[in-house]
């Protein structure tokens, strides 16, 4: 078994919902990262991904003025740090989306994509 806390990022990127989505994909690009955790201080509000940046730009709505709470997911899926990265796959691939939030009693510890977890099951084999 491999656990989420063996593959997940610890490095997330958080922004406030008021934040524009301009913001976001300048946090993305300089990092690295496919998304941008949406947070309330402690409270996770939501994400955005790459493909929620890409809605925005086809909507032609100006990115520098559209705020993350308009473009976000709502309410993420979160994992737990041992979580198996076999279930965290299923759950991700099931549920159509690539970027999970790792928590532990409500404090955001890392993110693990669907790279991640599927990079640990091919290394098992």
């Amino acid at each position: 078994m491999v656990a989420l806390a063996e593959v997940m990022t610890t490095e997330v990127v958080t922004l406030e919902p008021d934040a524009s989505v301009s913001d976001a994909a300048r946090a993305m690009v300089a990092g690295g990262f496919g998304s941008v955790v949406v947070v309330q201080g402690r409270m996770i509000l939501g994400i955005l991904t790459e493909r929620d940046v890409l809605r925005a730009a086809a909507s032609e709505e100006d990115l520098r003025a559209a705020r993350l709470d308009k473009w976000m997911t709502p309410d993420p899926d979160t994992a737990i740090p041992g979580l198996d990265t076999e279930d965290a796959a299923a759950t991700m691939l099931s549920r159509g989306f690539r970027h999970l939030p790792v928590v532990d009693g409500g404090d955001l510890l890392g993110m693990v994509s669907l790279r991640d977890v599927l990079s640990a099951r091919i290394a098992r084999r």
